[in-house]
């Protein structure tokens, strides 16, 4: 890059910035000439406005244009109906896909949220209990990409010779073959899973043991004097308690599973049975140059994402409400 080029982004660069602040600018002196004349509604409206412009141009329209290119062939030349639903849901490789799909939002969600929960109860009140949050943690900080890179050492295979995986070493020394682990279906689909549910167990055990810390003693001990035994204070009294931070977590996962794309990608490139519907959407439109089929995996990831964006609002509402 000469430095012509680089004059001319940086005068690009300053002109967005100065285009910024006047607009900016313009919205408080607009928001302050309205509060004198006491228009409360002018004045939301002022600051609403590019927020709402925002949403409409990053969320709506892309959201309307890829319904609408999902109707459409490959290249977007010719109106195709309803072929490409027919595709994704009567093509093996597609319905596969779909039941990875289905696979990842109920197993993940359900163990994380899980174990989260245990080891939030087993570690709650115990001496080195902040330690103990840390190391679980800890894997949060790991991007989706390092993740995977640390757990195909893990997975790794080797026909012959010494083993650098990890699992296949504990097989050799048990006189077994080495097992091409990311290879073979469908294990390969739940080592996958793993990867996911050991980077969002820290999550829900964070989030879960704060709620704990929300728990009246009172009941608890009221429970104990009837009677009650660990297990029955566990499932009557502590989940009930911490219902809603369950759901919370649960959704959040849910969420985070069905974006899914970096794991898929970087342990198996979606091959041998392993394709989910984030990965295959960007398969399909950039790799494989189908821009209506791609657009299809999307609009069927938005109808899954959909029914639980509903719940948990409706859900969070009834809190508020319940609260008041």
């Amino acid at each position: 890059m000469n430095v012509s080029q680089l004059t001319d982004r940086f005068g690009l660069l300053a002109v967005g910035l100065i285009a910024f602040v006047v607009v900016m600018l313009a919205l408080y002196g607009l928001a302050e000439l309205a509060s004198r004349r006491n228009r409360s509604r002018l004045v939301a409206s002022v600051f609403l406005f590019p927020a709402v412009l925002f949403l409409l141009l990053g969320l709506v329209y892309p959201a309307v244009r890829t319904i609408v290119m999902s109707f459409y062939s490959s290249d977007g030349s010719r109106f195709v109906w309803l072929d490409n639903y027919g595709w994704a849901l009567s093509d093996p490789d597609a319905v596969q896909t779909l039941i990875n799909t289905a696979l990842w939002i109920i197993i993940v969600p359900a163990l994380s949220t899980a174990l989260g929960l245990v080891y939030a109860v087993l570690i709650d009140g115990r001496r080195g209990e902040r330690t103990y949050k840390a190391l679980v943690f800890l894997p949060m900080g790991i991007s989706f990409v390092g993740a995977s890179i640390i757990w195909k050492f893990i997975y790794q295979y080797k026909a012959t010779g010494n083993q650098i995986g990890l699992m296949n070493q504990v097989v050799v020394w048990f006189g077994a073959s080495p097992i091409n682990w990311l290879n073979t279906f469908p294990m390969n689909n739940l080592l996958l899973m793993v990867v996911l549910i050991w980077i969002e167990v820290g999550f829900a055990t964070v989030v879960l043991s704060a709620a704990l810390k929300g728990v009246p003693l009172e009941i608890i001990e009221a429970a104990r004097i009837d009677g009650a035994s660990p297990a029955q204070i566990f499932w009557r009294v502590t989940v009930p308690s911490i219902r809603s931070a369950i759901v919370v977590v649960a959704v959040t996962v849910f969420i985070a599973t069905l974006k899914l794309f970096d794991i898929v990608r970087a342990m198996t490139g979606g091959h041998h049975g392993t394709d989910v519907l984030a990965h295959n959407m960007w398969d399909q439109a950039f790799r494989l140059g189908n821009d209506g089929r791609g657009a299809t995996m999307a609009v069927l990831l938005f109808l899954l994402v959909v029914p639980v964006v509903i719940y948990q609002v409706r859900n969070m509402r009834r809190q508020e409400l319940e609260a008041r």
